[in-house]
């Protein structure tokens, strides 16, 4: 063997030895996590959407984990500061964020000064859930179909029709711009501090029709009290209100806007405990039980894991980015 033979010879076993410590510790590295409980943080208050399926995807990444999985609520600025403390928590796994449509892809365009990036800074976990926007009116209200509400836009442009919003910016916002991009129509955002002022709001007749996630309003739908359902943003209708058809369906077709959830780590959390989180995730949301607390609230289980999750983030992004820039719309 020549000396340049027997160098190459060397590399090629230095380059297997290596190859092999790391398959063999790679998952040596996750062997102690968790040790302690988990946080999950939330960045909304408690008893919305976020904050339930915030705690659905806790409760269900136990088992996988053998380890509490706790939920911290951090609300503020959108969602901005719960997912800017997760950016900078320690990248070891046990601080892990729940980013939504929101967060991951609305804020970075109504924000100048967004204080994290949700494309670099965090490691994409799973798709916790989706869930569609429902547009509500008074019970009150004249307007029963998608079409009564575009006419009347047209009919009396002067004076505007109002919707009502958790707040500006929020995709419950962007879905009412989105609709009134659609459907050529101009009507007037009005912004409140959260669904529990808002729905009040249209039920009172303040306020012309509603947008809103569909776990927000179902119960007050589905009670056929002071607000009606007139339909759901999604694709397809939804199987917790089967009678609200869709806006596709009522005069706007190729209209799908679904609300979603996911999880997310730091950026820099070790590969094999991304790995663990994955499969604690995908293994938690397969669960029957949570299929069915989920089909209650109108949502269901994601099934984008890692990789799948940041390729879908990316379509979120540029079509939110495009219709916050078209329209104008600016964080207040």
């Amino acid at each position: 063997m020549t000396q340049q033979q027997h160098a190459r010879a060397l590399r090629a076993a230095f380059a297997f030895t290596i190859a092999a410590l790391a398959v063999a510790t790679g998952p040596a590295a996750a062997a102690g996590y968790p040790e302690h409980p988990v946080t999950v943080v939330v960045p909304y208050p408690p008893g919305g959407g976020a904050d339930l399926f915030g705690r659905a995807i806790a409760r269900a990444l136990e088992p996988g984990l053998k380890q509490t999985v706790l939920v911290e609520n951090r609300p503020g600025a959108g969602g901005n500061i719960g997912m800017a403390y997760v950016a900078r928590a320690k990248a070891d796994g046990y601080t892990l964020g729940l980013g939504t449509i929101g967060t991951q892809s609305i804020n970075p365009f109504l924000y100048a000064n967004m204080t994290f990036d949700p494309a670099r800074d965090f490691v994409p976990i799973a798709l916790v859930s989706t869930t569609p926007n429902v547009i509500a009116v008074s019970a009150r209200s004249p307007y029963r179909t998608v079409a009564d509400i575009i006419q009347a836009a047209r009919q009396n442009p002067e004076r505007k029709l109002t919707y009502a919003s958790p707040g500006v910016g929020s995709s419950v916002h962007l879905t009412g711009a989105y609709f009134e991009a659609m459907a050529g129509i101009s009507m007037l955002h009005v912004p409140f501090k959260g669904t529990s002022a808002s729905l009040p709001a249209v039920a009172g007749g303040q306020v012309d029709l509603l947008f809103d996630n569909l776990p927000g309003a179902l119960a007050q739908i589905q009670d056929g009290g002071l607000v009606r359902g007139v339909a759901v943003t999604s694709a397809a209708r939804d199987p917790s209100a089967p009678a609200l058809p869709t806006v596709a369906e009522s005069g706007l077709p190729g209209f799908d806007v679904t609300a979603w959830f996911a999880l997310y780590a730091p950026r820099g959390t070790p590969e094999p405990v991304v790995r663990q989180l994955i499969e604690a995730a995908r293994e938690g949301l397969r669960s029957p039980d949570l299929a069915a607390r989920f089909a209650a609230q109108g949502a269901k289980p994601g099934a984008l894991f890692g990789p799948e999750l940041a390729a879908f983030e990316q379509d979120e992004r540029r079509k939110w980015g495009g219709l916050v820039k078209d329209k104008g719309i600016t964080a207040q």
